[in-house]
């Protein structure tokens, strides 16, 4: 890793399909308009159209003749993510980088529409499926794919509760969050050790580290706390790197000829939360390989979806 590593030092992405799932906002605005700056087909896979729509035009108005077609998809909805995945390959046919990047943090007890908590279900559930339905895809485009998964610092705080996954007998919003993102790096380490040793497919892990986006003041605004939202955005001021600092551990994830799959990338600098992109280890809760086999087992479960790649 430079310690100047940035969006000049990425690779060049011509003629290379990538999905960046919350492409209209925060990490994901910035990781889209890196991808199409350097020649990439950005696939924007969002929730709101409008609003994708809205990002769009402001990626063009910075980026020379970008390619950045959009389809709906709803994380909290398996229909949603049955009807992108089949949309995408037959207007696309192949996807070089796959970026789980849009989450939910913190947020009141709420449930996707598939009956699962909102925070697991998105963060992680909705991931989960995203990647077995997109799986082929990756394997058959010629050249190397990468999977990149964005996980959070506050994974170290997170306890798988198999027992109560989706918070019906106890729920905190903040414990809710941690699980759904050590569920993220658990996820990540055990699909790239069930992949084939000859795949063409690796998977990593990332976190942004402490930026400034809306992910902070989401929870705030669902519960109506003018308090709490102006405590978040002064926060934000006073201590978070930028939007466009946070996106670089994922885009080094997903582009760097020095990465590996199995590895862990996030901010190099102060107690992790800012600068440059650097490999780092996490929580040996994420290196779990019984627990990653269990979430395997019960994400399938409940998704419906599976992995056609053996069993670990």
């Amino acid at each position: 890793m430079s310690r100047s590593w940035d969006i000049e030092a990425m690779p060049d992405q011509s003629g290379q399909t990538v999905i960046v799932t919350g492409a209209n906002s925060g990490l994901g605005f910035e990781a889209t308009r890196a991808f199409a700056q350097k020649g990439a087909t950005v696939v924007m896979a969002c929730r709101d159209r409008t609003r994708a729509q809205e990002a769009r035009a402001e990626i063009r108005s910075r980026v020379e003749s970008p390619s950045l077609p959009i389809i709906e998809l709803d994380l909290a909805s398996l229909a949603s993510i049955q009807s992108f995945t089949e949309t995408f390959e037959a207007e696309h046919g192949e996807a070089h980088v796959l970026c789980n990047n849009a989450g939910l943090m913190a947020i009141p007890r709420r449930e996707t529409a598939d009956g699962f908590e909102m925070q697991f279900g998105v963060n992680h559930l909705g991931h989960f499926a995203l990647t077995a339905q997109l799986l082929d895809v990756l394997c058959d485009t010629e050249g190397e794919s990468r999977v990149v998964t964005q996980s959070s610092g506050l994974h170290e705080n997170g306890e798988m509760s198999f027992d109560d996954l989706h918070g019906e007998s106890a729920y905190d919003k903040w414990d809710a969050y941690a699980q759904s993102k050590l569920a993220n790096l658990l996820f990540a380490y055990e699909l790239d050790r069930r992949l084939p040793a000859d795949a063409s497919v690796t998977s990593v892990g990332c976190h942004p580290g402490y930026a400034d986006t809306d992910l902070q003041r989401r929870g705030p605004e669902m519960m109506g706390s003018r308090l709490r939202l102006a405590g978040v955005k002064l926060a934000n001021a006073l201590v978070a790197q930028s939007s466009k600092q946070g996106a670089l551990p994922m885009l080094y994830a997903a582009t760097s000829p020095e990465i590996a799959g199995g590895e862990y990338v996030g901010p190099g600098g102060f107690m992790n939360m800012r600068g440059a992109p650097a490999v780092q280890s996490s929580s040996d809760r994420s290196t779990d390989e019984a627990a990653a086999a269990r979430l395997w087992e019960v994400s399938e479960e409940l998704t419906g979806v599976t992995f056609d790649i053996g069993d670990g």
